[in-house]
Order: structure tokens, then C-alpha cells, then sequence
């Protein structure tokens, strides 16, 4: 029996409402959570890579491997927990609880001088992460809105794009300033914070819509049994491990193999998070539009176009072309997911079944960065790896390809 919804909570919000006092606030919410838990703390810490590198003579891919190994560690062991967690008692307390993570866990990376002391605090950054990241966001959103879900997840993943987008240049000014460990531990109080207060002043949506959004429900176990789960399920992976090898592998491929200066490695990384605000709004407008199935298509070939222009990255004018269209792939990417889950799937398991992918592209965000760097440290060169990253885009697509539409009704 689902369990009963007090009167007090927010009723879903409609299309003509998206901009009224009442959803603003949990769409700030959204915006000012993954601005700080993804676009500063996750896409701002390969900023400081290769400053560890240098500093403490780790290889490539050990500094690459603190998210592989507290992915692999947080995600199977925390990921349907948290998804559970969400369904059962709201969004709210677990990005509360992720925001201070996340936070903590910055703050800590800046005081390391060995190994063992970046695998805890980075562990500390993962459950940041699938506790107060995309997980219980896409779910607060996908129980506030309905028909505007495209473009309320577009507006919120906003976020993303303009902490990933300003972490460079902000990272760049504190490093100058105050040294990177200084700088790291500036960013980890900034995310507490900004984040903190709107998520404790937030307001639980109902689930009346859960409750009503089909005649027939399907048990969790039974979304589990079908193929088109597992077909979004690899899709997902294949296209976040190719996105995640790029992006935590583009510092140190620009700064320590094609010898960019840090300013210029900062503006690129910018650019890449600049150009994933176009790709939220434009992909949220579209999937509001046309069938989600054909937006996650197009959003994951972006990815396997842009990623063939680093081959030419003597020339500037290549990196800025694949900044502009890997930005766009990017800025798609992770929002494109819950909106196919909830097209395909009863929303009353939308928790669950989000732990899961998420948990899967966890291990493929861990363990793609791990490999690439790996890849370069004993080749000597990221050819081979990037030809790995596109056949990873190229394999999501496939799969993308053979999904259904429309949810099932039979």
C-alpha cells in the first residue's frame, strides 16, 4: 500500500506554473545542489590532478583511481539503499546529508599527503555524491513537474554547467592565491555553504502523481526482468564511462602532454562546462518535445564526434571545436537519464530503479578514468585510449537505439 501523503506538502506543479513562488523553490533547490555537488566538487577536482602529480610524484592513473576505487566502493554498496531512502522519506534529509559530505570531503583532500588519506576522502566525496547529487534531485523533480519535466531538469542541471563551467577560473585564482590545498578547502566551504541552507529549508513534494501515474503498477522487481531496463541500463553506462574518461582525463592530457599553460587548460575546461549549459536547455526543450529515445541518441553521438578532435589537439582550433560539441553531449548526458526512466517506467519505483542506473554508471564513472589513465601511463600516449572512449559512446548509442518509446501499458 503506498504510504499516505500528508495535506501539507506540495502538489505537483503543472506546464503554466513552472515559474510561480511555490515551484521555484524546489527547483532552486536542484539548481544550487548539483552547482555545488557535481559542477564544483565533482568536475572542479580534476582541476587539481596534476598538481598532485607533481607535488606527491603519483602517476596518472593513481590520481585518476581515487573516484574509481569510491565509486566502485559507495555505488554497489549504497546506491539502491540511497534510491530506497528516497522513496520511502523524500529527497530532503539525504541531500543534507550529501551536501555536508561533499563539502567534508574537499576540505580533507586539501590537507592529504598520502594515498591513504586521498582514498578516504574521496570515498567521503562519492556518498556526497550519490546521496546528495543527481539521485535524490531527479527524483524531487520528477515528483514536482510533469509536463514541464524536460525543462524543469534542464534548468536544474544548469547548475552543473555553471559550477563546472566557473570551477577553473575560481580554482585558478585560489591556487594563485593560496596554493591548491588552500584553494581545495575554500571549495569544499563554499559547497556546504551555499548548498546546505536551500536544501534544509525544503519543502518535501508530494507523491500524489506517483500514486496516480498509472492504473497498473508494476513491482520494482518486475522493471528488473525487462530488457528495455537493462538496454538503458548498459546504454547509460557506455555513455557516462565515455564522458567521465574524457573529462577527468583532459587536464592532465592538456597540461602535462600537450604543455598548455594552466590559464589556458582552465579556459578549455570552462569552455566544455560553458557549452553544457547549451546542451541542458537545448536537450531539456527538445525532450519536452520529441521522444526522449531520439534526444539520448543524438546526445550520445555527440559525445563519439567530439572525442576524435583531441587527436588534433596541437591545434587550438580543434580543442575549441570539440569543447563546443563534447559541451553539448556533456550538458545532455546525465539529465537525459531520468527523463528516459520516467518515460518508460511507473514513477513510484523512480527512486529504486534511478539507484541502480546510477549505482551501474557509478562503476562506469569510476572505472573509465582509471582505464584511461592506465592506458596512457603504459603506452605512452592517449590515442588508444580516446579510440576506447568512442567505441564506449558509439556501444551506448547501439543500445539507445533499441529502446521503446513510450511505456509499456500492457
Amino acid at each position: 500500500m503506498p504510504t499516505p501523503i500528508p495535506e501539507t506538502l506540495h502538489p505537483p506543479i503543472e506546464r503554466e506554473q513552472l515559474f510561480k513562488p511555490s515551484a521555484l523553490q524546489p527547483l532552486a533547490t536542484a539548481f544550487f545542489a548539483l552547482f555545488c555537488i557535481v559542477g564544483l566538487g565533482l568536475w572542479g577536482l580534476p582541476f587539481y590532478y596534476d598538481f598532485m602529480v607533481q607535488q606527491f610524484g603519483w602517476t596518472r592513473a593513481q590520481v585518476t583511481s581515487g573516484n574509481a576505487l569510491s565509486k566502485l566502493v559507495v555505488g554497489p554498496a549504497f546506491g539502491f539503499i540511497a534510491g530506497w531512502l528516497v522513496d520511502r522519506f523524500g529527497p530532503r534529509r539525504l541531500m543534507m546529508l550529501g551536501i555536508l559530505l561533499a563539502g567534508t570531503s574537499l576540505i580533507g583532500l586539501g590537507n592529504i599527503s598520502t594515498l591513504g588519506m586521498f582514498y578516504f576522502f574521496y570515498v567521503l566525496n562519492a556518498l556526497g555524491y550519490v546521496c546528495g547529487g543527481p539521485l535524490p534531485n531527479q527524483v524531487l523533480l520528477s515528483r514536482t513537474f510533469d509536463k514541464s519535466r524536460g525543462k524543469a531538469m534542464g534548468i536544474a542541471y544548469l547548475g552543473i554547467g555553471i559550477g563546472g563551467a566557473i570551477v577553473p577560473w575560481i580554482s585558478h585564482t585560489l591556487v594563485k592565491q593560496y596554493g591548491w590545498q588552500t584553494a581545495l578547502q575554500i571549495l569544499g566551504a563554499l559547497i556546504i555553504a551555499i548548498a546546505f541552507p536551500m536544501a534544509f529549508f525544503l519543502k518535501e513534494p508530494s507523491t500524489d502523481r506517483d500514486n496516480r501515474s498509472t492504473s497498473k503498477t508494476t513491482p520494482v522487481s518486475g522493471a528488473f526482468k525487462t530488457l528495455r531496463f537493462y538496454l538503458l541500463a548498459l546504454g547509460s553506462m557506455c555513455s557516462i564511462a565515455a564522458v567521465a574518461g574524457t573529462q577527468q582525463n583532459l587536464k592532465l592530457f592538456l597540461s602535462l602532454d600537450q604543455h598548455y599553460p594552466q590559464a589556458a587548460s582552465a579556459q578549455i575546461l570552462s569552455m566544455v562546462l560553458g557549452f553544457s549549459i547549451a546542451g541542458r536547455l537545448s536537450m531539456g526543450w527538445l525532450a519536452d518535445r520529441i521522444p526522449k529515445k531520439y534526444v539520448m541518441l543524438l546526445i550520445y553521438m555527440l559525445v563519439a564526434i567530439a572525442i576524435p578532435f583531441l587527436f588534433f589537439a596541437q591545434t587550438k582550433a580543434a580543442v575549441f571545436v570539440f569543447a563546443a560539441i563534447f559541451g553539448i553531449g556533456l550538458g545532455g548526458d546525465y539529465m537525459i537519464i531520468p527523463l528516459m526512466t520516467a518515460e518508460i517506467f511507473d514513477l513510484r519505483m523512480m527512486g529504486r530503479l534511478m539507484g541502480v542506473i546510477l549505482t551501474a554508471d557509478g562503476v562506469a564513472e569510476a572505472a573509465s578514468p582509471w582505464l584511461i589513465g592506465k592506458l596512457r601511463d603504459v603506452t605512452g600516449s592517449y590515442r588508444i585510449g580516446f579510440v576506447v572512449l568512442i567505441g564506449m559512446a558509439l556501444l551506448g548509442a547501439c543500445a539507445v537505439m533499441a529502446l521503446p518509446r513510450k511505456r509499456s501499458t500492457s
